[in-house]
């Protein structure tokens, strides 16, 4: 391919997005002999960009702007058939409460590093489950609906102490097929997903350990002490207590 590795990245489908679908294809075998090198490029440039926002040269809410850049230019029907995602989501056995998580595993293809430095999952949600509402600590995290309708809510994360923390909320909307957001320690850091179709599946792409320190989730009830300019103080609780309220 006779261009530089700058203008192969931008004229992708997506960076980001590709190296994680790439993931969700069940063999080797079903990447053609023309998509295996394609992906290989992919993926390679999307472990650069994530070392890059852990080792600082890129910062979070850069990280931010250059994935939702990437996953503006989806096109979802093209995605949906090159994950085969009919076949990766048929028969499935839905939680009772909150989401359940498929991870299915990379092909090998040559050229990819041995070792990745995103995570990944994909959300399978019946109506009325959610994704519980959640901050996270030491992440870059990205969402993209693959099917069905979700509401979504956003909060930036204002104040922390050990039993609470003060938000405010940022997005408040129906996210429906090919909608996304991403969740950085410093933008939109709390979330909370509705399916509101029979079914709905999310893809999760995720950073973790961005700096020294803790990484995961903070499970809050986001119902609590109205502030002033819309903030609301809200209580952090366990991960059962979460599900059990609002899974």
């Amino acid at each position: 391919m006779d261009m530089d590795r700058r203008t192969f990245t931008k004229g992708t489908l997506g960076t980001l997005l590709t190296y994680s679908l790439l993931e969700t294809v069940l063999t080797s075998e079903s990447l053609s002999a023309e998509i295996k090198p394609l992906a290989a490029a992919w993926l390679a440039n999307l472990d650069e960009m994530g070392r890059d926002v852990k080792g600082k040269k890129l910062t979070q809410l850069e990280w931010q702007a250059q994935v939702e850049g990437l996953l503006k230019q989806v096109e979802l029907p093209d995605l949906l058939k090159f994950i085969d995602f009919e076949n990766l989501t048929r028969n499935l056995k839905f939680r009772e409460r909150g989401e359940l998580s498929l991870r299915p595993k990379f092909p090998k293809v040559e050229g990819l590093p041995t070792e990745l430095v995103y995570g990944h999952q994909l959300f399978a949600l019946k109506k009325g489950q959610s994704v519980v509402p959640h901050g996270h600590d030491n992440m870059c995290t990205a969402f993209l609906i693959l099917d069905g309708t979700f509401h979504g809510k956003h909060y930036d994360r204002i104040e922390n102490t050990k039993d609470s923390m003060i938000i405010k909320p940022t997005i408040d909307r129906e996210f429906n097929m090919g909608g996304y957001s991403t969740v950085s320690d410093h933008k939109d850091n709390v979330h909370w997903f509705k399916t509101t179709s029979k079914q709905g599946f999310i893809f999760n792409i995720h950073v973790l350990n961005v700096h020294a320190g803790r990484t995961g989730r903070v499970y809050i009830d986001p119902n609590g002490e109205k502030l002033s300019g819309g903030k609301v103080k809200v209580r952090k609780i366990k991960a059962a207590e979460a599900f059990r309220m609002y899974g």
